[in-house]
């Protein structure tokens, strides 16, 4: 009997110590310390750049639920979507009993989630900085060795595609359209940050923020030599009140993107270095 009681008694060390061994404290955007006793095996991501990062990592069937907006790779658009990354349905993400919830520093329901006993980790990256960070922090909460390698990948990605910039298209002055609004991509954005890799000027310098809402005619005075937008804002571009002097719009420098290209540019995450691809495409062709 005591050497049964020995046995047991040391496989519950064992356990313990692997136990142990494999829970981590991660701080999030908040400053807030996120104990997680294992590597989450449920996880629901509610910011598209998050679930591309995780998928990229290699944890992608570990996703139990995603945001609308997610939609790469292919494989999560099957998964049950939890609704917008501001105001996601709490019920739903509760009913997907997630290990883990990843979202962004503008999400309303993270209080009500913790609330609930929800382990929840926020991340926005929104600089180059921010992105190799939020690979790291992501990396030791999947228990992934070297997440480090997918910031190296994009990190080439981009230098190659700065130097298939033709000369004659650099210090272009840029202007970058995210939305309607319309809201720029600022210096100090990782859109900015790419775009002055690639040596372009960016029209919206870093003091009025990564992302700003703009007076279009702020735009105008700029008179930008090239504009970048996604062809969902891109609709009545050249009727917007002052818009037919810019030179972009006169000399029809004007890249428009697809959908898909836009989701592609305007998420910071693994994508970045075809993202970079496509503004160089734009400068190349459209910068002469």
């Amino acid at each position: 009997m005591k050497r049964v009681a020995r046995r047991l008694l040391a496989a519950c060390l064992a356990a313990f110590a692997a136990t142990l061994a494999h829970a981590l404290v991660v701080t999030d955007e908040r400053g807030v310390a996120v104990d997680l006793p294992r590597p989450p095996q449920r996880i629901v991501t509610v910011l598209p750049s998050l679930t591309e990062s995780v998928c990229t990592l290699g944890a992608c069937d570990r996703i139990v639920g995603v945001d609308r907006y997610s939609n790469w790779p292919a494989s999560v658009r099957a998964l049950p979507q939890v609704g917008g990354g501001i105001d996601p349905n709490v019920e739903a993400i509760v009913a997907l009993k997630p290990d883990v919830v990843l979202l962004a520093r503008s999400s309303r329901v993270t209080d009500r989630l913790e609330a609930l006993g929800l382990k929840v980790i926020v991340l926005e990256p929104k600089n180059h900085a921010d992105v190799r960070r939020v690979l790291d922090v992501l990396g030791r909460v999947l228990g992934v060795d070297d997440a480090q390698r997918v910031w190296r990948a994009i990190d080439a990605s981009v230098s190659a595609a700065a130097q298939s910039v033709p000369q004659g298209a650099r210090h272009v002055r840029v202007y970058f359209e995210v939305n309607g609004g319309p809201y720029a991509a600022g210096e100090s954005s990782f859109i900015g940050e790419t775009l002055a890799r690639l040596g372009a000027k960016n029209i919206v310098p870093a003091s009025m923020g990564p992302f700003p809402k703009l007076n279009p005619e702020f735009v105008v005075r700029a008179d930008p030599e090239l504009i970048m937008v996604g062809e969902r804002s891109a609709q009545g571009l050249e009727q917007r009140p002052g818009w037919s002097r810019i030179q972009a719009v006169r000399s029809g420098r004007i890249c428009r993107f697809t959908a898909d290209e836009a989701d592609v540019l305007v998420r910071p995450g693994p994508r970045m270095g075809e993202a970079a691809r496509l503004m160089a495409t734009c400068l190349a062709a459209k910068a002469k």
